[in-house]
């Protein structure tokens, strides 16, 4: 959970608690038939799963999550989080609620005397924990001045290396006086606190996220953390991004979501805050093979045997897909994903600009979930683009190494033929 000032996070917390190209194109015979219909070969591994079904009043589920309890000098925040269900509860609806109060019927002592709100933090310590993987959320966010909302990550080992050694990854982060703009941050050594790197995103013209439920991921790799907000990718960072500070986020880290009230970054309630303030959570899923860039993926090949390949195993945006001879690299490795996308290297199989037409190229970009990027794979070895309905293709008929591939309407020839090993 960001904070904009430097700080050591209160350690009870965290204890007891993600080139060739062919000029040439395949011509397509004039009774070419359609591809059968497509469909997706094989589905992400879900590794962690809470829809938060269960009873209205209900507590969450004890063997996924653990409920934290205390206050925070360290941010400065102003609630005290409290244990069972008071102020984290399932709707009925399939919705875990974590609600901000402002009352204190426990009377809590906080930082500064007594509480004069509460609220919930979760997490999955010594529950769940991973490393690499798409994790995802759909929520709708509270409003108002002072209100802290943060689904985020923290490294495994900080009970021993402690923080910001350990890292921390948000996912989602919102301050209240920022009703339409949500935060994307990493933290580590050396870049901590205020000097946390990371982004924003914003919802056009005067949208608030507190208005409906929006989906927050990343997709973390080796080496990369990629954020989207509704499927939209707003940053990717990488060890590249760190000016030389040690990169902390290739090993196992679990998930915390909490709402928070007041603190050093949003500032404290004013008279301009309601409560109660709710912070609806849809679901949390964690799935390993979305994110195709771990080496655990499998080949796709084609003409002559040859393998769909990145160029140069670059993870660049643009970089072009080929045929080239299988070697075994991850940038030969693909998973198929639940939701379409085929991947490697953390980045999504892309048709250029969005087209249809025959010959537009194939490359590697990051995942936006649009339609140039869904693709199926038909009972006849077709792989083809949904929104396009058209084969992926090896250019020219040709099955030399550096071969570009591209989208041309379904001929059933073997240059459109792909024997699909991924995962």
């Amino acid at each position: 959970m960001t904070v904009r000032t430097p700080r050591r996070r209160r350690m009870a917390l965290y204890v007891v608690a993600l080139l060739c190209c062919s000029g040439a194109v395949t011509a397509a015979p004039a009774d070419a038939t359609p591809a059968p219909e497509p469909r997706v070969v094989a589905a992400a591994a879900t590794t962690f799963s809470d829809d938060f079904n269960g009873p209205a009043g209900s507590a969450v589920d004890g063997s996924k999550w653990q409920t934290e309890t205390g206050d925070n000098v360290n941010n400065h925040e102003r609630q005290y989080y409290t244990a069972g269900n008071s102020n984290a509860a399932l709707d009925g609806q399939g919705n875990l609620v974590i609600t901000a109060r402002k009352d204190n019927p426990g009377n809590y002592q906080c930082w500064y005397g007594r509480c004069e709100y509460t609220s919930a933090r979760l997490n999955t310590a010594g529950k769940f924990t991973s490393t690499y993987g798409h994790i995802e959320t759909r929520m709708k966010i509270p409003r108002g001045q002072g209100m802290w909302p943060a689904f985020w990550m923290l490294g495994d080992d900080i009970g021993s290396v402690g923080w910001p050694n350990s890292g921390e990854i948000d996912i989602m982060e919102n301050v209240g006086f920022e009703p339409g703009t949500v935060h994307g941050t990493i933290h580590g050594p050396g870049y901590s606190g205020s000097g946390g790197i990371g982004a924003g995103y914003a919802l056009p013209g005067d949208q608030a996220f507190a208005d409906a439920f929006h989906t927050f991921a990343v997709d973390w790799a080796p080496d990369s953390i990629t954020w989207s907000v509704d499927g939209t990718v707003y940053q990717r960072r990488t060890p590249a991004d760190l000016g030389g500070k040690s990169w902390v986020f290739n090993k196992p880290f679990f998930i915390i979501m909490n709402l928070a009230v007041g603190g050093y970054w949003p500032g404290d309630p004013d008279g301009s805050t309601t409560f109660p303030q709710h912070l609806v959570v849809d679901y949390v899923h964690v799935t390993t093979s979305d994110s195709g860039s771990d080496g655990t993926g499998g080949t796709i090949t084609g003409l002559g045997g040859k393998c769909v390949d990145v160029a140069g195993a670059s993870a660049a945006n643009g970089t072009a897909v080929q045929l080239y001879d299988c070697n075994g690299t991850a940038a030969q490795k693909w998973t198929v994903g639940s939701d379409g996308t085929i991947r490697a290297l953390g980045k999504c199989l892309d048709v250029k600009d969005n087209s249809t037409a025959d010959g537009a190229q194939l490359q590697l970009w990051d995942c936006t979930g649009g339609g140039n990027q869904r693709w199926g794979v038909s009972g006849a070895r077709d792989i083809v683009n949904v929104q396009a309905d058209k084969c992926m293709d090896a250019t020219g008929n040709a099955s030399a190494n550096g071969t570009r591939l591209q989208i041309w309407t379904c001929a059933g020839t073997a240059n459109q033929k792909w024997t699909v090993n991924a995962a």
